[in-house]
């Protein structure tokens, strides 16, 4: 199991916390699995919902690293301005604002909201995924993603966002924005 989900439980950590706590939340989660392989139902062809639930809910106790990569995401965003590039300084604030208040969305919305986001968006899990990762139906699933869309939306000050919705080749978003 690890040789199989040990990268991409690496990648969603590292994407949530920065690669510096990526190896520890990684290894601490299939030492999790490890402890808990009983409860895991060998029926179900996928493990990443459940190791990738074991990964979040390792995260929410490391919430202060996770904080502090997101203030870290936007200074990132602030260094990687380059100044010679005098001509598109109205697109550059643009965008570097744009990327505060998405931070900023993101580390005050619910945890309950980021979680689903994220296991959606970075995990590459599917509605059903995401649902078994949190141990909650897929109908809440629905619910916290169109909140936390309506989040970001609103802090990007822009309307619909269909690349989002869509942006892994999954049409189960595409329905909701009609």
């Amino acid at each position: 199991m690890y040789d199989r989900y040990a990268r991409a439980v690496f990648r969603y950590a590292a994407g949530r916390v920065g690669h510096g706590h990526a190896d520890d939340i990684m290894s601490e989660t299939f030492l999790v699995a490890f402890d808990k392989r009983d409860s895991f139902d060998i029926t179900v062809g996928d493990a990443r919902p459940w190791l990738f639930g074991i990964a979040t809910t390792l995260m929410r106790k490391h919430s202060r690293v996770e904080a502090k990569a997101w203030k870290g995401l936007v200074a990132d965003g602030a260094a990687a301005v380059p100044v010679d590039a005098i001509d598109a300084i109205g697109s550059r604030i643009d965008a570097e604002v744009a990327v505060k208040a998405i931070a900023v969305a993101l580390r005050k919305m619910p945890t309950r909201d980021r979680d689903a986001l994220l296991l959606y968006a970075w995990a590459d899990l599917d509605y059903e995924g995401v649902a078994q990762a949190l141990g909650i139906p897929v109908g809440t699933v629905r619910s916290r993603l169109n909140r936390a869309r309506r989040t970001l939306r609103a802090a990007s000050h822009r309307g619909p966002t269909p690349e989002l919705e869509v942006e892994h080749g999954r049409s189960d978003v595409a329905a909701e924005t009609a």
